[in-house]
């Protein structure tokens, strides 16, 4: 399999991007600047010079929206340990919750949300199964 390594979302403000995702989800944020167009680097777990240090975990970054590009539509999934407390957390920061979570069998509840920059994005609260199977594997690795 190819594995998930990094995510792109686009962005319209970057400073209400970045402090929408440091209160939701306590990420950091690197702007890269004007030379590499304006690209925002996301920090979601702990890295070192190899990468992420927990195996299945990702970091990603955030592009300036731009009018003649199509397409800028995100895609991912952030893992969450309590998603009521997630959802509220993303309210408090200016983001709407979509629905209600849904129960997704052997997985986990799953709920999907729109952030201040109008970015359709998902939480997932893995069960504890799932947890332990990730666990497992990492354990081997």
């Amino acid at each position: 399999m190819n594995p998930v390594v990094h995510f792109e979302m686009p962005y319209q403000d970057r400073q209400r991007m970045a402090k929408f995702y440091q209160a939701a989800f306590a990420w950091e944020t690197k702007t890269l600047g004007e030379e590499s167009g304006n690209y925002v680097l996301a920090t979601t777990t702990e890295t070192d010079d190899k990468g992420p240090k927990r195996v299945g975990a990702i970091n990603g970054g955030f592009f300036p929206k731009k009018e003649d590009w199509p397409e800028q539509h995100p895609s991912v999934v952030i893992a969450v340990d309590n998603i009521d407390q997630a959802m509220k957390k993303v309210q408090k920061a200016g983001g709407k919750v979509l629905g209600e979570p849904m129960d997704i069998p052997g997985i986990g509840q799953y709920v999907s949300f729109s952030d201040t920059e109008g970015n359709r994005v998902s939480m997932l609260q893995p069960t504890r199964e799932n947890l332990e199977k990730s666990e497992q594997r990492r354990s081997r690795s």
